[in-house]
């Protein structure tokens, strides 16, 4: 959207259906560049970095809660990062029905919700039903980078993706101080487990 003077308002999505795949990339100003997502952004200390570092990349924040979209988007306006956009929508759904098959090129999931009592736990993001989206809409050689300060919920993520046969492990992507997350900050005294791997 843009305002009178023709300068961009917003850079939120407004998808007008959400039953069937969106290419997320022509709503970017340069829809063939690569194209990340960073699935649960939050406050998105590590969009608004990686978009700085990356302007020839496209990046797209998804989280489901409208006052840290909102305010995210309004953060990446003032910034002129156009290389950004956001999506207020849940991730396991936008990832499962709404992106298109071999569209994106690397997906960031750091610090999933952990769901720490036993009888939440069919609640966590990660099983084999995400994991089928994530190489559905992954590129060949696209990359799945993970990571959590709940060690046994990282146990888990870790087996799941280790086991799966589309997938190879590879070098662990550790963000720079700068693109550190929110939520990394809020447990910096913890030390997470991280994992990457690509889309064979």
């Amino acid at each position: 959207m843009k305002d009178e003077s023709g300068v961009k308002s917003t850079l939120r999505i407004f998808p007008e259906q959400w039953l069937n795949p969106i290419d997320f990339r022509n709503s970017f100003d340069h829809p063939e560049r690569p194209f990340e997502i960073d699935l649960g952004c939050g406050k998105g200390r590590f969009l608004l970095a990686r978009a700085r570092k990356f302007p020839e990349t496209n990046i797209l924040g998804i989280d489901r809660l409208m006052n840290r979209i909102k305010r995210l988007d309004k953060k990446i306006v003032r910034q002129n990062l156009f290389n950004s956009r956001v999506l207020r929508g849940d991730g396991y759904y936008t990832v499962t029905y709404l992106i298109p098959p071999e569209s994106v090129d690397t997906y960031y999931v750091f610090y999933p919700d952990p769901w720490p009592k036993g009888k939440h736990h069919h609640n966590r993001i990660f099983n084999e039903l995400f994991m089928d989206a994530i190489a559905r809409t992954l590129k060949l050689g696209g990359k799945l980078h993970a990571s959590t300060d709940h060690l046994p919920y990282f146990q888990e993520i870790y087996k799941l993706i280790k086991a799966d046969s589309r997938f190879e492990e590879t070098e662990t992507f550790v963000p720079s101080e700068d693109e550190v997350s929110d939520f990394e900050l809020i447990f910096a005294h913890k030390t997470p487990g991280r994992c990457s791997f690509v889309r064979r």
